[in-house]
């Protein structure tokens, strides 16, 4: 699991690429925690394009941006889901929270 960002005129873009499961999701949650109090985006743009798997452990993840943007008065949307990552987070119905793009 590997996590790149941008940061720019208040908005931060995490770009996700690997595996996402349970064995890579408690480091990453407080990487992107870390990051959102470094940078304090007004919105993040979470890209999981470059993800090959994501198993339910990526709904915490995604989960948890959400609350930590809500903190800082800011919006999450994730962006550029492939197939199977988009069939787990639809599953568990989490276009009722974030957006999915």
């Amino acid at each position: 699991m590997e996590m790149k960002y941008k940061a720019e005129n208040r908005q931060l873009t995490i770009t996700l690429s690997g595996e996402l499961d349970h064995h890579a999701a408690r480091e990453l949650m407080e990487s992107i925690d870390r990051l959102l109090e470094q940078v304090l985006p007004a919105r993040t743009l979470l890209d999981l394009g470059e993800l090959s798997f994501m198993d339910s452990s990526g709904i915490a993840v995604v989960l948890r941006a959400k609350r930590r943007m809500e903190a800082l008065s800011g919006t999450l949307m994730v962006v550029n889901i492939p197939r199977q990552a988009a069939r787990v987070l639809e599953t568990a119905g989490l276009s009722r929270y974030v957006d999915l793009i």
